[in-house]
């Protein structure tokens, strides 16, 4: 197996404030980029935060100009970053809850979370998923949150070739139980490594349990985040064996 870099940006976003958190974006990132990794996924809207009811203001096209400074950091910083943003396909389209690929070679890849949580209706459509990610030799299949609840959901990363299941998620204490033992299952039925992003602390009305965290593809845990906060949780893979350490993310 080659090596490989991958991150959990456990970040608190601002809620409505675009533009503070691109700039908290930028910093996890950089912070990224110094402990050499490659693939960084941030939590499930994690640049508008899990507002709904700003969803319909808050809403861009992938291309809009907005991200460009993210677009371009990512390039600058070599990591592709995956942030969390409602989106919007084409000027009369529904708004979807959308992961960005942001590529270390400049591109934009959209995934759109396919399966919603009860209540995201009346804000956001269902989306259709996207295309896996390759880093070197891994293939990575995206998920947003309620996604990951959906067993077929796993299996079709897993049909695709999967090597890591990244999932970006708001996850409370009431539900951390029950979906990390999904997602650590995960791991295990499909022999693929497994990441989970949530946010570091409250957003729009719901109270995150952090512990971000990252599984080896036989289920064991390589890292997690010990709580909430700003956190950064790393996983590196050299020859076949797996080690992960928690950073602390402050401002610069």
């Amino acid at each position: 197996m080659t090596t490989l870099t991958i991150a959990a940006a456990q970040s608190i976003s601002i809620a409505g404030d675009l533009a503070a958190n691109i700039v908290w974006h930028q910093r996890f990132m950089q912070v990224a980029a110094e402990q050499g990794v490659q693939l960084l996924v941030f939590p499930e809207l994690s640049l508008t935060g899990y507002e709904r009811g700003l969803a319909a203001e808050l809403v861009i096209a992938p291309e809009d100009s907005v991200l460009q400074p993210l677009r371009d950091f990512a390039q600058e910083v070599g990591v592709t970053t995956v942030v969390g943003m409602p989106v919007r396909l084409s000027e009369h389209s529904p708004v979807l809850i959308g992961a960005l690929v942001l590529g270390a070679d400049g591109s934009l890849g959209v995934y759109s979370k396919q399966h919603l949580h009860p209540g995201e209706e009346v804000a956001f459509a269902p989306g259709t998923g996207g295309s896996p990610l390759t880093i070197g030799g891994d293939t990575i299949a995206l998920a947003v949150c309620a996604d990951f609840s959906h067993a077929s959901h796993a299996a079709a990363a897993a049909q695709q070739g999967a090597d890591l299941y990244a999932a970006g998620v708001l996850i409370t204490e009431n539900g951390y139980a029950p979906d990390t033992a999904l997602l650590q299952g995960y791991a295990v039925r499909h022999s693929m490594a497994v990441l989970m992003a949530n946010h570091g602390g409250a957003t729009g009305g719901w109270e995150s349990a952090g512990r971000s965290a990252i599984w080896a593809s036989d289920g064991s845990l390589i890292a997690a985040a010990p709580g909430i906060g700003n956190l950064l949780v790393v996983a590196r893979r050299n020859a076949d064996s797996w080690t992960g350490q928690t950073i602390a993310v402050a401002e610069a």
